[in-house]
């Protein structure tokens, strides 16, 4: 069983990486380890955003930035091949501060990201509460402001990951279920990788597993310095349309339910939801929308992100083992633009370019004495 290229991971990362390669005309199969795995896909917000991103990390917010430039396209390609909507909307997306000293905080985080893109660039500024109030009529009386930015947007990551594995499907790859990969060894000019159900085979190889890539990656040569975070989202019942476009903790789907988020739990691989958390985020939602008292808390889960030590990607050639990239990252909603459009095409000629150079893993190397 030989294909162009092989993706261990059938999460959004690794689907959105695999419908990139297949959209190059490299024959993909997918190995995913089922619905056993710690799937980051199920618990992503669905956020496409760009404020805020890459404070400090200029990099990261051009990498963003460009990914979610993509997102347009990427919906519609998607849309036309396989007829399932991903429910992208690009209205822009709202940060509500809860005090003066938050907004004070925000606007200088304004002005350092504005130095990366330049203002106009950016598309993020200041809103005062007036201005927000015409934007989001149900406020609450605790917000005093915050900000806007014309880029950001949000999408159903269910809907997203259907029509990425359609997508590959209809471009002739393929996606094995229960399909972990347990060993990666050399064969021939290629590579071959064991699963409990067969040993495939490709001339690259495409770690996309998640917090799986860190064994995967020490038998190609890659040090992987990755670790779960918890986030916990909690779903309302569904309601009337209340909310134009999303905020950074609390969006309405299209099917209108509300959506809750998101708490950040260094508790090793625990999924549990807990009460605590939950009434925190319940509180702070309705602070800012007060009618959210009124519905009813319907579901809520827990889901791992994958986090480097600085939090941003990490994207990786092995220089032992040519041909074997990795992927890394906790955004795969909003990255899956760059993924598809951008980081596969530099899988399938061979190469990252440059403008990764940032995202390498070395950049966590200790100086030499």
């Amino acid at each position: 069983m030989s294909s162009d290229a092989l993706v261990l991971g059938g999460g959004l990362v690794g689907a959105a990486t695999a419908y990139g390669l297949a959209r190059e005309g490299l024959s993909v199969t997918v190995l995913d380890e089922g619905d056993v795995a710690f799937r980051a896909s199920r618990g992503n917000f669905g956020l496409v955003w760009v404020q805020s991103k890459g404070d400090g990390y200029p990099d990261y917010a051009i990498w963003t930035r460009r990914s979610a430039d993509l997102w347009p396209s990427l919906d519609a390609m998607l849309k036309e091949e396989t007829g399932v909507s991903t429910a992208y909307e690009k209205p822009g997306g709202l940060h509500f501060c809860l005090s003066e000293e938050e907004l004070e905080n925000r606007k200088a985080l304004l002005a350092r990201l504005h130095n990366v893109h330049g203002a106009a660039n950016y598309g993020a500024r200041l809103v005062d509460r007036q201005e927000v109030r015409e934007m989001m009529p149900e406020i609450g009386p605790d917000v005093v402001g915050g900000t806007y930015c014309e880029h950001d947007g949000h999408a159903s990551p269910l809907y997203l990951l259907r029509a990425l594995h359609d997508g590959i499907k209809r471009r002739g790859g393929r996606i094995v279920a229960d399909a972990r990969a347990e060993t990666i060894a050399r064969d021939g000019e290629g590579y071959a990788v064991k699963t409990p159900s067969g040993t495939y085979r490709a001339g690259r190889v495409v770690l996309a597993a998640g917090l799986g890539n860190k064994a995967l990656g020490k038998e190609v040569g890659l040090d992987l310095n990755i670790a779960p975070l918890k986030g916990q989202i909690l779903v309302t019942e569904r309601t009337k349309p209340r909310l134009n476009m999303p905020t950074h903790v609390v969006r309405q789907t299209g099917e209108g339910s509300i959506m809750i988020g998101d708490s950040h739990e260094d508790v090793g691989f625990d999924v549990s939801s807990s009460s605590d958390v939950m009434a925190t985020l319940a509180a702070r939602a309705i602070r800012m929308f007060p009618f959210v008292k009124d519905l009813r808390i319907v579901r809520s889960w827990a889901a791992l992100r994958i986090m480097s030590p600085d939090g941003y990607p990490i994207y990786q050639q092995s220089e032992t083992h040519p041909g074997v990239f990795s992927v890394n990252c906790h955004s795969g909603v909003t990255l899956a633009g760059s993924h598809a459009l951008a980081l596969a095409p530099m899988i399938a000629k061979g190469a990252l370019g440059e403008e990764l150079a940032a995202f390498s893993a070395r950049r966590f190397d200790a100086p030499a004495n």
